[in-house]
């Protein structure tokens, strides 16, 4: 069985295969040949959220609670449903401003504040030392276990010093690591592409070792899942595992949703690859459905892990933290418990690696920079030495970090599992939310809101979770616990305001967050911002309306080019400033010589640039220091920025009108399509009928000695053609009368029954020649309209002839219903027919429109202007006329009219009106 330095080289070789794989990014970045300028590769890299939580932690948590695991894994996969809108707009902001983490961000959105920044940096290097310590627990305990089987129930993670604990030694590797591939460079606005490589190598290497000893557990230890939970069924115990009727559990999976949605935007690792290490916003759409699809495999065997481990360690005797390592090795099954640690060494060194990263980018930028170049010696620095001691102070960030991470590992993270220790951090970065996203779309957010927030928040967080883990390991009295500070019962940290009906990371999410959010809130409404809070807050909520160029209209002074580039120099280095100068200077068309005058737009490309090495608030102090600077009254800001809004505007209306012409060219070919289709229709209407007449009169003709009966039978067809070409023409006429407006209307008051009636006698011989039965019952209807009786009659004609048309032969029916209300006459034409269906409904009363299975073969005939008349004719009649449901499996039209005496009553009142 392995032994810690069999362990110890083990991990050295892996390190060194992910050296490579850094290396071997690159140095393809080099080349100009991006390695994870790809959407799969951006996705996995997101996997970096699966620490040695997920890897050990979540089974742990399973094995005690059951399924309150899964919100941790739920709250990301609901989130990620919404970054096409909120993390595009993030990445889009830092994109076009060059910032570097959320607290460059949080910084810059309120007026670019040092404190702010600062305040941030703290919350999040305080809140993420427990997470990385998580970590190193994991490898020490992974150290620990990989040892002879009958030495399982007896390991322990006491060390006596530190020169003989491997997680030292991984820590300084770790160290290394991040300094070579995650600080190599000044410019952090840089990709890191060796680091993002190893990551999302790392996020395949950890989910294949879960997956592998999940099914080793499921059909080599057991017989299938079905197997597996059968036996865990029969222990009582193990039932309440996977189910949901504990006290509180609803509220518990509430607030843990709601930690983990927060956690995957705001959490220092997440934001660096989600947003900073962003190649294309497009590949947003494939981490969208890749990433949750990641989440669910890994995930799938934490529960059958869990109850096998509760199976095959009766009464807790193996921390169940460890479950995914002990139940191989008590198999004696070797590689897979190898392979275990491999993957678990993966989840927890990819979080470490990027979150040190990213909190020495936060600590250099936005707590130290503020201060260092406001000193004296820094602008006698001379380049080389200056770029040295940026680079030297991230470097020791990363080194300090990591060190100090170690520290509270060895004397307060064996307190606590690994579950809850990942909690208090992802309680720590949720007080972000209420500065952040207030700040990305509410642009009253101020500054002095977001601190108050802040501070609120954090407090109320290290009050409940930090010190209670510091009272647990035995730096503060017990008491406190049970009594509260003080003796104060309202103060116990884990019930904090006597709110006992929660579990203490539930109660503490609610405290922390909701007064966090109200005092954003309240504090906003009370205060004012100044011109630069008012500014960046247009800037950032409308981030997508502004261009880069728009935004320099709200800087006012003078600047020298040649102190501009002087001071790129310093930050950036002679060569990557001349090549950004010149880039600059192609683009704009512009000969930046020496001593020439620069325009608001070089200096915001300055403090741009140097945003990117220096962070936002550093780079605007900097930029400040080489130029004279005008400060901009309230006045001018809005003037400014209203100027600006009405050129987006207009921008806007001629967008509206391209999109109105696009809409209007659309239409006009939709209805030149109609009209070769109108016409196509018509010359196959009237060719058809023309072809029959020539065709039966050339028979008479030719014939002369032809039957008499066959004679009237010839004659009879002709008659009915030459019938059929006048309904034609005479559709057509009538049509174009309506459109014109010539038509004679002819109204009086008649009987609606006595207009059904002729028109079920007018097409009575074409229901026989189909075996068509029409039911109309004209007994007790007394229904009085005011209308015209020829064009009513060619309504229901009309109307009928669809029907008959529609319906099958010998087995169609037609029934024809008048129904008399209040206020209008009703007459529903309904048949058992092909039906029209929902998306045709809006079609049928557009000219030149036919229903595609207007006959049982398919083809369409008829001119498509039936209906269209009968609509003007209704409307005419002030009535309407539709489809009404259920006309799936049969059509159903009705229309409806103003009986007589509503119509007398409407000429009275007008008359009187009149008199009047």
């Amino acid at each position: 069985m392995a032994t810690k330095p069999g362990l110890l080289v083990l991990s050295i070789l892996y390190f060194g295969l992910l050296f490579g794989i850094a290396y071997y990014a690159d140095k393809r970045r080099e080349l100009g040949k991006s390695l994870i300028n790809n959407p799969t590769i951006y996705a996995l890299s997101l996997g970096v959220y699966c620490t040695a939580w997920t890897f050990y932690g979540s089974v742990g948590r399973a094995a005690n609670l059951g399924l309150t695991f899964l919100p941790i894994y739920l709250g990301p996969t609901l989130m990620v449903l919404l970054w096409g809108t909120v993390v595009r707009k993030i990445i889009h902001i830092c994109k076009l401003y060059s910032i570097t983490s959320a607290a460059d961000f949080i910084s810059s959105r309120y007026g670019k504040s040092p404190g702010l920044g600062g305040l941030v940096a703290i919350i999040a290097v305080v809140g993420i030392l427990p997470y990385i310590s998580l970590q190193l627990k994991a490898i020490s305990f992974t150290f620990e276990i990989v040892r002879p089987v009958e030495e399982l129930f007896t390991y322990s993670t006491t060390i006596t010093h530190f020169t003989q604990d491997a997680t030292f030694y991984i820590t300084i590797i770790l160290i290394l690591f991040a300094i070579l591939f995650g600080v190599r460079r000044l410019d952090v606005s840089e990709r890191h592409e060796g680091l993002v490589a190893v990551i999302a190598f790392e996020s395949i290497a950890k989910l294949v070792a879960f997956i592998s000893v999940g099914l080793f557990v499921v059909y080599g230890m057991y017989d299938g899942f079905g197997d597996l939970f059968g036996q865990a069924s029969k222990i009582q115990k193990l039932q309440s595992l996977w189910s949901l009727e504990k006290e509180g559990v609803y509220s518990e999976w509430l607030f843990l949703l709601l930690l983990s949605m927060l956690s995957i935007l705001f959490l220092p690792r997440q934001f660096q690859v989600a947003v900073i290490e962003n190649v294309n916003e497009t590949h947003l759409n494939r981490a969208i459905w890749l990433f949750p699809l990641y989440m669910l495999l890994i995930n799938i065997f934490v529960l059958p892990i869990a109850l096998a481990g509760r199976l095959h360690f009766p009464n807790m005797m193996v921390d169940a933290d460890t479950f995914v390592l002990t139940l191989p090795l008590a198999a004696g099954q070797k590689p897979i418990a190898w392979l275990v640690f491999i993957g678990g060494l993966s989840a927890a060194t990819s979080m470490i690696v990027v979150s040190s990263v990213a909190l020495s980018n936060m600590i250099c930028n936005s707590l130290v920079m503020p201060i260092l170049i406001r000193l004296p010696i820094v602008r006698i620095y001379e380049e080389a030495t200056l770029n040295t001691t940026l680079l030297r102070v991230r470097r020791g960030s990363v080194a300090v970090v990591l060190l100090i991470s170690y520290i509270y590992f060895r004397l307060v993270s064996d307190h606590a599992s690994l579950v809850s220790t990942g909690l208090v951090s992802f309680l720590a970065v949720a007080q972000f939310a209420p500065s952040l996203l207030g700040g990305l779309y509410w642009k009253n957010g101020t500054k002095a809101g977001a601190w108050t927030g802040l501070l609120v928040g954090f407090g109320i967080w290290g009050y409940t979770q930090l010190f209670s883990q510091l009272i647990q390991a035995g730096f503060f009295p017990q008491s406190i616990l049970t009594e509260g500070l003080f003796g104060i019962h309202l103060l116990r940290p884990m019930q904090l305001f006597g709110l006992d009906s929660m579990s203490p990371i539930s109660q503490a999410t609610f405290w922390s967050l909701l007064l966090n959010t109200i005092c954003y809130i309240a504090v906003s409404l009370m205060t004012r911002q100044d011109a630069i809070e008012r500014s960046q807050a247009n800037l950032f909520v409308d981030a997508t309306r502004y261009s880069d160029t728009q935004r320099t209209g709200l800087w006012r002074g003078t600047a020298n080019t040649e102190e501009l580039r002087g001071l790129l120099q310093r930050f950036l280095g002679e060569e990557h400033t001349k090549h950004a100068l010149n880039v600059y200077a192609g683009q704009n068309n512009l000969n930046l010589s020496s001593g020439l005058p620069a325009d608001s737009s070089l200096v915001q490309y300055t403090e741009k640039l140097l945003s990117g090495a220096i962070g936002s608030v550093s780079a605007r102090i900097m930029v400040a220091s080489v130029v004279k600077e005008e400060p901009l009254k309230m006045e001018e800001v809005m003037d400014i920025l209203d100027a600006t809004q009405q050129a987006i505007s207009y921008s806007q209306e001629l967008e509206e009108k391209s999109e109105q012409l696009q809409k209007l060219t659309r239409e006009l070919q939709e209805m030149d399509a109609l009209k070769d289709e109108f016409i196509s229709v018509i010359a196959h209407e009237l060719r058809t009928p023309l072809t029959s007449i020539r065709a039966f009169s050339e028979i008479l003709y030719d014939n002369l000695e032809i039957k008499v009966s066959k004679r009237e039978q010839f004659l009879s067809l002709i008659i009915k053609e030459s019938e059929r070409l006048t309904r034609f023409i005479n559709q057509v006429l009538d049509f174009e009368k309506l459109q014109s407006g010539k038509i004679q209307w002819h109204m009086e008051e008649l009987q609606i029954k006595d207009v059904i009636e002729d028109s079920i006698s007018s097409i009575s011989q074409l229901a026989r020649d189909k075996l068509i039965q029409l039911h109309f019952d004209p007994t007790n209807i007394d229904a009085a309209v005011y209308g015209d009786y020829d064009q009513l009659m060619q309504v229901m004609i009309n109307l009928l002839s669809n029907a008959v048309k529609f319906c099958p032969k010998q087995s169609g029916e037609i029934w024809v219903q008048v129904r008399k209300m209040q206020d209008h006459v009703e007459v529903r034409v309904k048949d058992n027919g092909l039906g029209i269906s929902p998306e045709e409904e809006e079609l049928v009363f557009e000219k030149f429109r036919q229903v595609q299975k207007a006959t049982q073969d398919g083809n369409p005939t008829g001119t498509g202007l039936g209906l269209p008349i009968c609509k003007r004719i209704i409307e005419h009649h002030q009535g309407q006329i539709g489809i009404a449901p259920g006309s799936e499996n049969g059509a159903i039209f009705y229309f409806t009219l103003l009986p007589a005496e509503h119509r007398h009553k409407n000429n009275v009142i007008m008359k009187l009106q009149a008199n009047h």
